[in-house]
């Protein structure tokens, strides 16, 4: 179901395509070391591992080492559908959905399957409000939407919403996701930590109970605690590897909270900084597909704004 080109030679180190790949492969690597330690808590994790540094697969779902989970699938089904319609279509969206939790992936949200579920039965493109809703389901998936809209607010705002509603219809939810696009979106254009630093203090100011700092320690998939872990770990490390190594050591949605963090470090530090070890262990598959979707959604982001 996703697309399987062969692989992309690496961009030129420091570019936007350079900065876009890195988050993207930054993802899926954060999904797979994750995926191995989730719902443990750092306790246990110390005691099974020390510090959890390798990608061997394993943890709950039994993955085979590099294997992805739902937050890269999820992610790739997304962009699929966006390099179908490039100007947006949410059905397709949706149908994309549709055609991957038929596939019976080995993870899938709750609500997000609900949401799907009801598509598939109603042909409903906005979930109803719920207060049950504020997971990390539509923040996490996000990053095919960034960076096809790298170059128009208004296209960005609009479908991160329409595509969280598939699923998720909640004002946290809504916030965590156009607020992580946006530290992700400003990050890839080269503006740097210290603007992504404002954009969550920005958060913090308008909703307090996303305040990071001091961390509070809860690293579970409530979209506040996500975007706490993901902050925390960004904002308090200096390298691709610490930032990822610290965010999947926290435990708890370790898989989603360690591709959003990952996503992140790799918009800053670039391919480069990314540790051959793991990007050696990850699914070919998974790795070509990234790539692919990495340079055709820029290509799409770059066409947008040329006049």
């Amino acid at each position: 179901m996703f697309l399987t080109q062969p692989r992309h030679p690496p961009a030129p180190p420091g570019s936007l395509l350079d900065r876009v790949r890195a988050a993207y492969l930054g993802f899926a690597i954060g999904d797979a070391l994750g995926a191995t330690v989730e719902f443990l808590t750092p306790g246990e994790i110390a005691a099974q591992y020390g510090v959890h540094e390798h990608i061997t697969g394993g943890g709950w779902l039994r993955l085979k080492p590099g294997q992805i989970t739902d937050d890269t699938q999820m992610s790739l089904a997304l962009g699929d559908a966006i390099l179908e319609h490039p100007e947006w279509n949410l059905t397709c969206v949706a149908e994309h959905f549709l055609a991957w939790l038929k596939t019976k992936p080995i993870d899938v949200g709750n609500t997000c399957r609900r949401g799907i579920v009801r598509y598939m039965h109603k042909g409903t493109l906005e979930s109803p409000y719920s207060d049950g809703d504020a997971g990390n389901g539509a923040v996490m998936r996000n990053l095919p939407v960034v960076i096809a809209t790298l170059v128009d607010d208004d296209a960005f705002a609009r479908w991160s919403l329409e595509q969280a509603h598939l699923t998720h219809n909640h004002p946290l939810s809504d916030v965590a996701t156009l607020t992580l696009g946006c530290m992700t979106r400003a990050l890839l254009r080269g503006e740097g930590k210290e603007r992504a630093r404002q954009l969550a203090d920005a958060l913090v100011a308008g909703h307090r109970n996303f305040r990071f700092d001091p961390y509070p320690k809860r690293a579970t998939g409530y979209v506040v605690d996500t975007l706490q872990t993901v902050c925390h770990a960004f904002f308090s490390t200096d390298s691709f590897e610490a930032c990822l190594v610290k965010t999947v050591n926290l435990g708890g949605d370790a898989d989603t909270n360690g591709a959003l963090a990952a996503m992140l470090a790799g918009a800053h530090y670039g391919e480069a900084a990314i540790p051959f070890r793991w990007l050696r262990r990850l699914d070919r598959h998974a790795r070509m597909a990234v790539e692919a979707q990495a340079a055709g959604l820029l290509a799409l982001s770059q066409r947008r704004a040329a006049p």
